[in-house]
């Protein structure tokens, strides 16, 4: 799959004025982002890229701040080659050492995971993704049934299966995110994840204990009641995508996006 990037500058030291514009970006199918010195690289499938809601989604913020971009289409081996020759080992905390087989373990953190960096999304280094693991640290796997919605490289399922989870079914629409997930499982000597590829339709007809859910906020909405039948009651849902409150004031917003957690009754 071919992904276009858009690489937008600004003329901005706010961090949360470049949130409004991913937040706007995500709204139309952007799935990853990348923070530069001056601005952000913002990535969404060829098949979705679309001039004009682009303009449509970013003109409300052209009287607040400047801005310019540039698009440019990455064919999935130079996107591969990028991910590879940029890909970071990562620390969150001082218990979860995320990184590439071509990095050096740590064998001091308690939890290390392996991720080979292809053009899959979720390698940690997102913010999202990172806050979605220093807060499944503070939460009980222990045998438990788990639905890694949007899963990405499969990070999230290896961290429950790393937490003691019992089993694990990890969902993505893209091909190649369901590919790595499976490739990744084998790295980290994951036997008991089960990767599928598609959305809300291809959840199975089971209830889950914990279902973390790392998407954007359109398609959250759009699933969410699918994710209220699989899930157990007394479970928990972990959502990212959302600010804290639609009507905090700009600097209140600087937060980035947060998990809420929701107990299902």
């Amino acid at each position: 799959m071919n992904y276009y990037e858009l690489t937008f500058t600004t003329e901005t030291t706010e961090d949360y004025q470049h949130d409004l514009l991913i937040n706007a970006l995500g709204e139309i199918g952007f799935d990853t982002f990348e923070e530069l010195e001056k601005g952000f690289k913002a990535y969404i499938p060829e098949a979705d890229f679309n001039e004009e809601s682009i303009a449509e989604a970013v003109e409300p913020y052209r009287e607040m701040f400047g801005f310019s971009y540039e698009s440019a289409l990455i064919p999935q081996k130079n996107w591969n080659e990028v991910w590879e020759s940029n890909f970071e080992p990562i620390a969150i905390g001082d218990e979860i050492f995320v990184r590439a087989t071509f990095h050096e373990p740590r064998p001091e953190f308690k939890y290390e995971i392996v991720i080979d960096p292809k053009m899959a999304f979720g390698t940690g280094h997102h913010q999202t993704t990172a806050m979605v693991l220093a807060h499944m640290l503070e939460n009980d796997f222990a045998g438990k049934k788990v639905l890694d919605m949007g899963c990405g490289t499969g990070i999230l399922a290896i961290m429950a299966a790393k937490l003691g989870a019992e089993s694990i079914v990890a969902i993505d629409y893209d091909p190649v995110c369901y590919e790595s997930t499976i490739e990744n499982a084998q790295l980290n000597n994951i036997t008991n994840i089960t990767a599928l590829c598609g959305s809300k339709e291809a959840i199975p007809a089971e209830q889950y204990d914990t279902i973390p859910a790392n998407i954007n906020r359109n398609i959250l909405i759009d699933q969410m009641p699918r994710y209220a039948e699989a899930l157990k009651t007394g479970g928990e849902i972990y959502f990212s995508g959302f600010y804290e409150s639609p009507d905090l004031g700009y600097h209140q917003r600087r937060g980035r996006k947060i998990w809420h957690e929701i107990h299902h009754s």
